[in-house]
């Protein structure tokens, strides 16, 4: 009898698991066909000039300067530019997006980051530059666009 117990247990917990998996993978499967967020990020990352690269990420949206966006971690020269560190912190609240750009880049948007508005806005990175360019960070709060530039002189490029 003890047998038998032990191998219905067994068989409970195998069918048990199995029936978990299976109904897991079914409901992320349907959310991430839901959410496409590739090809989206694709259209975002394709190679464009930094005028076309603002168009399409932030359309005709106000950008307004703000003192509440620090650089943390931006060197004002970059030995290489094949990876630049930028740390970014805000005094902003609610900010719900951060668009890292760099002006001459061939591939301008270099980072976004989704945030929850329950977050401390602080974000860290390593980013490459081809050349002496300005860094743009574009934060995105309360649905308003706000903006901080410096500029980055690069000496050996790290793009090609």
């Amino acid at each position: 009898m003890l047998q038998n117990r032990r191998q219905f247990i067994k068989k409970i917990l195998s069918y048990g698991a199995y029936g978990y998996t299976m109904i897991n993978s079914m409901v992320k499967h349907s959310f991430a066909q839901n959410f496409n967020l590739a090809e989206r990020n694709n259209n975002n990352f394709k190679s464009q000039t930094y005028e076309q690269t603002l168009q399409a990420l932030f359309a005709d949206a106000e950008l307004i300067d703000s003192p509440k966006i620090k650089f943390s971690r931006l060197p004002y020269i970059a030995e290489n530019g094949a990876a630049v560190p930028i740390s970014i912190t805000s005094t902003i609240e609610n900010v719900s997006k951060i668009s890292i750009l760099v002006e001459q880049n061939p591939h301008p948007l270099i980072a976004e980051f989704h945030l929850s508005p329950k977050m401390i806005p602080t974000v860290s990175a390593r980013m490459k530059m081809a050349k002496t360019s300005k860094v743009i960070v574009i934060v995105e709060a309360n649905g308003k666009y706000y903006r901080k530039a410096q500029k980055v002189k690069v000496t050996i490029g790290g793009c090609s």
